[in-house]
């Protein structure tokens, strides 16, 4: 079991102040977790490869198209602005 005074040094380190009592509940919970390691540390891992992420991701990128083009519905969403400027639909700035 780790000591008391491993726990304080700990504590000291992380700027924490603790009373007694939680001395106590950090010792034995600090205790708990070395434990854990050390049956860890038992464990073969010579056949496992070394991996960066438990999950096999890949960055997805695709091209910025525009899929709906129906005419209509353009001219629609057009007329939906009230203002226009340089050929783009110009909304209320948000930001001051």
């Amino acid at each position: 079991m780790i000591e008391k005074d491993q726990v304080k040094h700990i504590a000291k380190l992380a700027r924490l102040e603790l009373s007694e009592d939680e001395l106590e509940e950090f010792q034995e919970e600090l205790s708990d977790i070395l434990d854990y390691v050390d049956q860890l540390k038992e464990l073969d891992v010579s056949d496992v490869e070394p991996t960066s992420h438990s999950v096999d991701i890949k960055n997805v990128m695709r091209d910025d198209e525009a899929k709906d083009t129906d005419p209509e519905r353009v001219k629609k969403l057009r007329k939906a602005f009230p203002d226009e400027e340089d050929g783009y639909d110009k909304v209320k700035s948000i930001l001051e």
